[in-house]
């Protein structure tokens, strides 16, 4: 650990320090970009500095993303130091927008899907469902299997990936614990709960934050995807995905038991009004989800209910509050700022104009883009991939939406920015390949049941056949409608 600390500390540390200073104090001259700005050029060096501090995660990704919202306010803001933040050093970012980044719509979405899983486990609704989701399958080995990944993929794509991967592992330790030694399909259904928890955060825009980071980063850019167009492209993608996830775990890991028992352990049901207030109110928030299209209230309003209801009520205490996953709320908020960084101070702008995006092939940048960020994804935080990659990629998209671009009529036909953003969200999902790519493949790790090149044979034949299928399905098959 010390080892790992010195590197950390001694070498990376510095390391990402002097780029920072370099790109920051370099003269303009030396970018060969027309018409940079000082306020410009500093923000470079702080996306440098993101970028690199999010990659080695030498300090906790969300901390990160609070020294890149606090040097922004410093350094590049209409409220910053006075001897920096000068009419002269170029256009200044009102500091408001910036700390806006903190109450996002896309972060209260989160938030709200936050809360409605702290209730879910406190008032035993994710045992419950669990239990009778899971009973649907009965109990043979092939088809518990397939309850696995189901009930987890559905629990995903409304709770936090790592909490129903958690969840789901005590429910399944007893079974791995009772089954014999040589049974090779422990190694399946162990594996079972991050491969799916991983593939059912695609399915909403709460799912995983790369969803909610994608979807802020297009509503800040002009364009709209409601919660239930997202699930409508996104469920049957999970549902083919989850398929090939169960005939390739039973190809490589096969059942030599005839028969799997599980016990589910649900807590005793109150009977009191918090309760069916509790219930009511989870689901009601989910009807209204789904149904905005009709309803007409945004997502990131719906989000807020819950938490209004819950806490009015006295369902969600004050030590509820503390259970709120903040450090992905502040990590997906570093990833705003920085978008909101690039667009405010024109450097968004000056790159579309100084790098030709307008004339590139716009299947080589799709395919590019979307295989960087599967590539860092098996190594960094999803979160931070994503934060890093979708608002440098929001300004390619605009180049190459513009009407007078080149590539216009190429980049609209494969879906524009409705197929670009959501893609690389995907992306960032599909990379499984470690025990340290996501938090639910380290939970999997810890059962000592699955080795690193199982988890890896796996991962790479649904990181390529969701890559492909993903890609085809929003730039051909069916893109979101571009409104």
């Amino acid at each position: 650990m010390s080892g790992k600390l010195n590197l950390k500390y001694c070498v990376l540390l510095p390391l990402v320090l002097i780029v920072t200073i370099v790109l920051w104090a370099l003269p303009l001259s030396a970018y060969g970009i027309a018409d940079l700005t000082v306020v410009q050029q500093r923000m470079i060096a702080i996306f440098a500095f993101a970028a690199l501090m999010w990659m080695f995660e030498i300090i906790p990704n969300w901390t990160t993303s609070l020294a890149v919202i606090v040097v922004m306010l410093l350094t590049v803001s209409n409220k910053g130091l006075g001897f920096l933040c000068t009419p002269q050093a170029g256009t200044l970012v009102d500091y408001k927008s910036i700390m806006a980044s903190f109450a996002d719509p896309v972060v209260m979405l989160f938030m709200g899907g936050f809360v409605l899983a702290i209730i879910a486990s406190k008032y035993g609704m994710d045992a419950a469902i669990a239990k009778v989701l899971l009973g649907l399958f009965g109990k043979k080995p092939s088809m518990v299997l397939l309850g696995f990944l189901i009930v987890i993929a559905v629990f995903s794509m409304f709770m936090s990936n790592t909490a129903t991967a958690a969840m789901m592992l005590a429910f399944l330790a007893p079974v791995l614990k009772a089954l014999p030694e040589n049974e090779t399909g422990k190694v399946g259904l162990a594996l079972s709960i991050p491969v799916a928890a991983n593939l059912g955060g695609i399915g909403t825009p709460i799912g995983t934050p790369p969803n909610a980071i994608a979807l802020g980063a297009l509503e800040n850019a002009g364009y709209q995807i409601s919660f239930v167009t997202w699930m409508s492209r996104m469920v049957p993608y999970v549902i083919v995905m989850i398929l090939l996830a169960w005939v390739l775990l039973q190809l490589f890991f096969p059942f030599k038991s005839d028969k799997i028992e599980l016990k589910i352990e649900v807590k005793e049901r109150k009977k009191d009004w918090r309760s069916y207030v509790a219930w009511i109110t989870f689901f009601l928030t989910i009807l209204l989800w789904v149904t905005e299209t009709w309803t007409k209230i945004n997502s990131n309003v719906v989000a807020l209910i819950p938490l209004a209801v819950y806490t009015a009520t006295g369902v969600f205490g004050k030590e509820d509050i503390k259970e709120i996953n903040w450090s992905v709320l502040w990590l997906v908020a570093g990833g705003f700022a920085l978008g909101t960084g690039l667009n405010r101070t024109g450097l968004a702008a000056t790159l579309i104009n100084a790098i030709p995006f307008s004339s590139m092939n716009v299947v080589l940048v799709i395919v590019i883009a979307g295989l960087i960020c599967y590539f860092l994804s098996n190594f960094i935080s999803n979160s931070a991939t994503a934060a890093l990659l979708v608002p440098i990629l929001v300004v390619v998209g605009t180049a190459m939406a513009d009407p007078a671009a080149a590539n216009n009529a190429q980049f609209t036909a494969l879906g524009g920015m409705f197929s670009m953003i959501p893609f690389i969200a995907m992306c960032a999902s599909i990379a499984m390949l470690l025990p340290i790519s996501t938090p639910p493949n380290a939970i999997a790790a810890s059962t000592g049941l699955v080795k690193t090149t199982d988890m890896s044979k796996v991962g790479i034949i649904i990181g390529i056949v969701g890559f492909v299928l993903g890609y085809f399905l929003l730039t051909s098959l069916w893109p979101f409608p571009q409104a």
